[in-house]
C-alpha cells in the first residue's frame, strides 16, 4: 500500500509501555516526524500493529480469484493478486511483512473449534487478579451484506485494555502476562482463536490507568484483507479519552488518519454509523472487554460449524451432534453418549464445566445467559485412592509433587476412563486413556491430576513430547495396574493373573483328594487344601496393614470358594434329578 502524503513536520502521540509491572501508560510528546520515521514505525517488530492511513486502493485481482469462501479449512486457498510496493523514501528502512493469510495458517493450529472458544474464556479467567467476575459467552445476531446472521460475543468485567494493551493484543507473539498463575503465556492466543471461529472480530474494550480513562475499537477483519487484496496485516484502530464529560479522540499522527480508520472499521463491521459503535460501550461499564466475532466459518455441507438451535442454553458443535442423533447405536452406546465424556465433544456447556479443576469463588462463565455448574470429576470416584507423582525435573529446577486421584467412575459404562491432566488449572487433555486398546485392565478407572511441570502446546489440546511428558505417561500407565491390581475385585473383575492361580489350586485339590483314606472324609473347613480364610471379615481399618499381594492372595481364595459352591450346588442339583426318579418309581412299586 503506498504510503500516504502529508507534510513533512508532523505533531504525533507516541505510546509508551512499562513492561516491568504490567502496567501500560500512554505518554504524549510533540516531535518531528519524516515520513520515512513514520514508515519505520510500521516495522513488525514494534509492539504496535500497523494501522490504516488513508483510502485503500485494491491492487488488480485476476478475475477467477474466489473470495467468497466461508469453510475455514478452504479459506485458505485463494489467489494473491499483484501488489505494488512502493519504493522505498531515503532514509527509510525495509520491513517484514506478514500476509493476511498467515493469519488462517497461524488458525489451523486448533482443530477443534470449542479449543479456540476456551482461549478466549482463559484471557478472562485471567483477569480475575483484575478484579473480573464473569465472562458472557453468546450468540447474538448481527447484519452484514444486508444479509442477518450469528455472531459469537465474549464480554467480561476484568480491567480491560487501554490504547497500548490492544495493540499487544493484536500484534502476533507478544504477551504481557508474566505470572506463574495466568493460563496465557505465548501471546498468540487471540488471533488463533478468533480467526479459528469466524472470519472477522471486532474488540471494544474500556480500561482506566493511571489516572486516565480510555476506551478503544480494533477490527481485525480477514474478509477486509483479501477483499482490497492486501499483502500486509492492517488493524485499523480508533481510541477516546473518556476522562471527561464526553468522548474525545486521542490522534496519534493526524485527524485524516484518525477518520480514515473509523471509515475502515464502519464499513467493514456489523456497525455501520458511529452511533451505533459507540452503543456497543453501554453494556461494558467502566472497565471491561467486548468481542464480536461474526462471518463464522460453515463446515463442508455449507453451513455454520457451531449450532445455536439444538438448545437455547447451550452451543453444539453441529458436526459431532449430528453423527450422534443419526447413529443407530446400542444401549451401552447411548449410556457412554450420556456420560460428559463423550457429550464434552459437542457441548460448550459440558466441555466448560470442566474447564478448570478448581472450583471459582467469584466469578461465573454464563453461557447464553445461564451460569455453568463446574464438574469435578474426581468427586465422582468410587473408591478414590491418592498417588503421590514426584517427577523427576531438570537439575536446578524446583522440585515437586503430583497429587493424582484414582478411582472407578460411577454408574457409567466400563469403557469410561483415562486421565484427565490439568496444567494451571485448566483442562488440556480430558480422558487421556493411556492404557492399551482391547484389554480389561483399566476398564471404568479415571484419574484427575494437575501437571505444571511439563508444558502444554500452543492450541492447548495437548502436551509438548518431551522426555517429562513420556516419564510420566509411563507412570499413569503403572499407576493404572497397580491400581487395577488391587481394586478391580470390589467392581467383579477377576484380579490379573487368577486364572492361572486358579488353575495350580485346582490341582493341588486334585492331588490332596486322591491321598485321602477310603471312606475318609475331609474336614468341612479344610475342604480346599493350601488354603487359610479367615472365619471372620477382616475390619476396613486393618487394611492398610495388609499388601497388595496378601489381598489379591485372599480375593483369588475367595474367588475360587465361591466357584466350588456353585460347582456343588450344580452337582447337587444334578443328583436330585436323576435320584428322584428312582425313589418315585420304588415308591410305585
Amino acid at each position: 500500500m503506498p504510503p500516504k502524503v502529508e507534510k513533512e513536520h508532523l505533531n504525533v502521540v507516541d505510546i509508551a509501555s512499562s513492561d516491568d509491572d504490567g502496567d501500560a501508560q500512554t505518554v504524549a510528546r510533540k516531535k518531528a516526524s519524516s515520513l520515512g520515521e513514520r514508515q519505520l514505525r510500521r516495522n513488525i517488530s514494534s509492539p504496535e500493529i500497523p494501522q490504516s492511513s488513508g483510502p485503500i486502493t485494491p491492487p488488480a485481482l485476476p478475475s477467477d480469484e474466489t473470495l467468497d469462501s466461508r469453510s475455514f479449512w478452504k479459506a485458505g486457498n485463494y489467489v494473491i493478486g499483484p501488489t505494488s510496493k512502493p519504493a522505498l523514501l531515503e532514509g527509510a528502512l525495509e520491513h517484514a511483512r506478514v500476509h493476511p493469510k498467515f493469519l488462517h495458517s497461524n488458525a489451523t493450529s486448533h482443530k477443534w473449534a470449542f479449543g479456540a472458544i476456551a482461549e478466549l474464556m482463559d484471557n478472562a479467567v485471567d483477569e480475575i487478579q483484575h478484579g473480573a467476575t464473569f465472562i458472557k459467552v453468546d450468540k447474538i445476531d448481527i447484519k452484514m451484506d444486508n444479509s442477518p446472521g450469528p455472531a459469537l460475543l465474549f464480554l467480561d468485567d476484568g480491567g480491560g485494555m487501554d490504547p497500548v494493551l490492544l495493540r499487544k493484543c493484536m500484534s502476533l507473539g507478544y504477551s504481557s502476562k508474566k505470572s506463574n498463575t495466568t493460563i496465557g503465556q505465548y501471546g498468540n492466543g487471540f488471533k488463533t482463536s478468533t480467526m479459528r471461529l469466524g472470519a472477522d472480530v471486532i474488540v471494544f474494550s474500556r480500561s482506566t490507568r493511571a489516572g486516565k480513562a480510555t476506551q478503544s475499537v480494533g477490527l481485525l477483519s480477514y474478509t477486509f484483507l483479501r477483499r482490497t487484496g492486501q499483502d500486509d496485516v492492517i488493524v485499523p484502530m480508533i481510541d477516546f479519552d473518556i476522562s471527561g464529560h464526553w468522548a474525545e479522540p486521542i490522534i496519534y499522527s493526524t485527524h485524516d488518519d484518525w477518520s480514515s480508520n473509523l471509515k475502515t472499521i464502519l464499513e467493514w463491521s456489523p456497525f455501520s454509523l458511529k452511533e451505533d459503535l459507540l452503543l456497543q460501550f453501554d453494556d461494558i461499564g467502566p472497565h471491561g472487554t467486548k468481542i464480536i466475532i461474526y462471518n463464522l466459518w460453515l463446515n463442508d455441507e455449507g453451513i455454520y460449524e457451531l449450532a445455536f438451535d439444538d438448545d437455547d442454553e447451550d452451543i453444539r458443535l453441529r458436526d459431532e451432534a449430528l453423527r450422534e442423533a443419526t447413529t443407530k447405536v446400542l444401549k451401552k452406546t447411548v449410556e457412554l453418549q450420556s456420560h460428559i465424556s463423550y457429550r464434552l465433544r459437542y457441548s460448550l456447556r459440558a466441555y466448560a464445566s470442566m474447564l478448570y479443576l478448581r472450583k471459582f469463588n467469584n466469578f461465573q462463565i454464563i453461557l447464553r445467559g445461564k451460569p455453568v455448574q463446574q464438574f469435578n470429576i474426581a468427586d465422582e470416584l468410587q473408591y478414590p485412592k491418592v498417588v503421590t507423582y514426584k517427577p523427576q525435573v531438570a537439575a536446578g529446577s524446583k522440585e515437586c509433587s503430583v497429587e493424582t486421584t484414582i478411582g472407578f467412575i460411577k454408574e457409567t459404562p466400563t469403557n469410561v476412563s483415562g486421565f484427565n491432566v490439568y496444567h494451571k488449572n485448566r483442562l488440556i487433555r480430558p480422558f487421556w486413556k493411556v492404557k492399551s486398546d482391547g484389554s480389561v485392565i483399566g476398564n471404568g478407572v479415571v484419574g484427575v491430576l494437575e501437571a505444571d511441570f511439563i508444558e502444554p502446546a500452543h492450541d492447548k489440546q495437548d502436551f509438548e513430547r518431551s522426555s517429562l511428558f513420556v516419564r510420566l505417561e509411563n507412570r499413569l500407565k503403572q499407576m493404572v495396574h497397580e491400581y487395577w491390581k488391587g481394586h478391580c475385585y470390589l467392581m467383579g473383575y477377576q484380579p490379573p493373573g487368577f486364572a492361572a492361580k486358579q488353575k495350580k489350586l485346582l490341582a493341588n485339590q486334585h492331588n490332596n483328594s486322591s491321598n485321602l483314606p477310603a471312606g475318609g472324609k475331609q474336614d468341612s473347613r479344610d475342604e480346599q487344601p493350601g488354603l487359610d480364610v479367615p472365619d471372620v471379615v477382616m475390619p476396613e481399618g486393618d487394611l492398610a496393614s495388609i499388601s497388595v499381594d496378601q489381598l489379591c492372595e485372599e480375593n483369588i481364595q475367595l474367588f475360587m470358594r465361591c466357584e466350588e459352591k456353585a460347582q456343588k450346588e450344580a452337582d447337587l442339583k444334578q443328583t436330585v434329578r436323576i435320584t428322584l426318579p428312582r425313589i418315585n418309581f420304588r415308591l410305585w412299586l
